[in-house]
Formats: C-alpha cells, structure tokens, sequence
C-alpha cells in the first residue's frame, strides 16, 4: 500500500468490483479509452486481470481510494498489456490512470501516479517507461507531461489512432 496526502493506492480487493463496474460505464472515463461502455462480462474481465498481474509480474494497477471518504477514485499503476505496438513501447512498463467522476478535477492523477512512478522506480529501477492516449484526451496528456513523459510518435491500437509518450527515469 501507498499513501499520499490525501490518498491510499492498494491493489484491488474483491469488493471494489461494483466501483470498477460503475467507472468504466461512465461515459466520462471511457470516452477516450474504448468510446463504449464495458458490458459486465469485459468489466469483470478486466478485473480479474488486476489480480492476475499482481501475481505474475510482481506490479500492476492500484484501486485509489480518498482516505477523506473511503471512498473509489478510480486505478493507477503499471501494466504489460501486450499491445503490440512494437520494440520500443511493448517490453516497458506501461503507465496508466483512469479516474472515476468523482476524482476528476482535484489533482488525484498527479499525486497518485507520482507516487506510483516513485514506487515503481525503488522497486523495478526501469530505465523508461511508456504510455498511450488517445490524442483528444488534452487533460490525460496534460498530465503525462506533468510526468516526464513525452511524445514519441503515433500509432493505431484497437482500430484508434494513439499517441505514444515515453519516460526515460531520472538519474
């Protein structure tokens, strides 16, 4: 577990099912990820891929939970998607955020991936790490930038045009 000022990054536990459910059928989260809703069976899916990965690599996505209210803000952490998308970007660990509605606007994504970063850093020491987005998602890249990361090129992943960022770590 990390903690923040104002947050707890944890790995999931089972009953944050109905808030990962909840948050990735809101139109505002996932507008720019898949442009439809997840149907049940793809958001239970996708939760069970977060304990998977903890398990095999040793990392993955963290539930962010408000310490104020207890309170599901939404996932952030490093994965291995398997996307595809080639030597440069497919063997580094992959940053990602995703934030509920009611995170969104109050800093939450700088303040936990900072400490999600820091954590991976001491743990992993990766010489860089990679994220994508969709390229009208000007508040997700605003917020890579805040990271370090910067734009390398684009790319296509499931039929949708992506920017790729890159993260060399910090001497």
């Amino acid at each position: 577990m990390i903690e923040t000022e104002r947050l707890l990054l944890r790995p999931h536990i089972a009953d944050d099912f109905e808030d990962c459910r909840s948050m990735w059928q809101d139109p505002a989260v996932f507008k720019y990820i898949s442009g439809t809703p997840a149907t049940e069976a793809e958001a239970w899916l996708r939760f069970l891929g977060y304990f998977g990965r903890w398990d095999i690599m040793g990392y993955g996505l963290f539930a962010l939970i408000e310490k104020s209210s207890g309170q599901f803000m939404g996932e952030v952490g490093f994965s291995d998607f398997r996307r595809g998308l080639g030597p440069d970007f497919d063997p580094f660990h992959e940053a990602a955020w995703v934030l509920a509605s009611a995170g969104h606007g109050k800093g939450y994504g700088l303040e936990a991936m900072t400490a999600a970063q820091a954590w991976l850093d001491k743990k992993f020491s990766p010489d860089k790490t990679v994220c994508i987005i969709n390229p009208d998602n000007l508040p997700s890249i605003k917020l890579a930038g805040k990271l370090g990361f910067q734009p390398t090129r684009k790319g296509v992943y499931n039929d949708n045009t992506v920017q790729l960022f890159e993260r060399q770590r910090p001497a």
